[in-house]
């Protein structure tokens, strides 16, 4: 590893596993203090411990703004406020979400509170930490299904990572004289635990990897170069935007 990101600290959301447990595991790699955050506050320990001294794991549920609040006030009175953050933390309710006419409002609102309200609160929190330091990194992991309609019987899913993708572009926006960068990343079909559902159904995986034109399924591992450079200050002239890492998914 470089050090790319020795002096800063990065709190990383759905940290205990898949994307964010790997991306938190490379930020401390590469020098950072890292902030494993995850409502699994078990799978978050675990996690920090494995990465070293320099991490530490906080427990957040990031649909609950008391759990989003209390995270950073605790980390601000311990010296540790972040410079880099990744929102991260995701659902995707297979079996559940569904085309339009079939969608429970239950499954919409469960999947909006974790995806976009998650993702709003985190964002929030963040930049109210930022402005104090004078700037910082924000990451949103996105999706392809935010642009084109991949996720057509995703209905609650594929909204909630377009309203994500708005929300980076407003909040770079907003703060961009401030100091505060807010950039996402769009990975298409990944292979964790998340998506196992179609992961052990060999015809919707060969469908779905059907229409990458790489011809192979994404890893978390594939993700890590290009939030490295976003959370470093080699991406200093770059926010507003979204970097597809979808294997030319969204050249189609």
């Amino acid at each position: 590893m470089t050090d790319r990101l020795l002096g800063k600290t990065a709190l990383v959301t759905g940290a205990a596993t898949g994307i964010g447990r790997v991306v938190a595991d490379r930020f401390a790699r590469e020098g950072a203090r890292v902030v494993y955050a995850d409502r699994d506050a078990a799978g978050a320990a675990a996690a920090a411990a494995a990465a070293g001294q320099s991490s530490r794991a906080v427990t957040m549920d990031v649909s609950a703004e008391a759990s989003v609040a209390a995270a950073f006030a605790d980390l601000a009175a311990d010296g540790w406020t972040p410079d880099v953050v990744v929102a991260n933390a995701g659902v995707q309710l297979f079996g559940q979400d569904a085309e339009v006419a079939d969608l429970d409002l239950d499954v919409w609102r469960r999947t909006i509170d974790v995806n976009l309200t998650g993702a709003f609160l985190t964002v929030k929190h963040a930049v109210r930490g930022m402005l104090a330091l004078g700037g910082g990194s924000i990451i949103l992991t996105g999706s392809p299904t935010a642009v084109r309609g991949e996720g057509s019987d995703f209905t609650a899913y594929s909204t909630s990572k377009a309203g994500m993708h708005g929300l980076g572009r407003t909040v770079a926006a907003a703060y961009a004289r401030r100091g505060i960068r807010v950039n996402t990343v769009g990975p298409a079909y990944t292979e964790t635990g998340l998506v196992s559902t179609i992961t052990n159904d060999p015809e919707a995986r060969a469908a779905i990897i059907g229409r990458i034109p790489m011809g192979r399924a994404g890893s978390p591992a594939d993700l890590e170069g290009i939030m490295v450079f976003l959370a470093s200050d080699e991406s200093a002239f770059a926010t507003g935007a979204v970097f597809a890492v979808d294997g030319g998914m969204t050249t189609l």
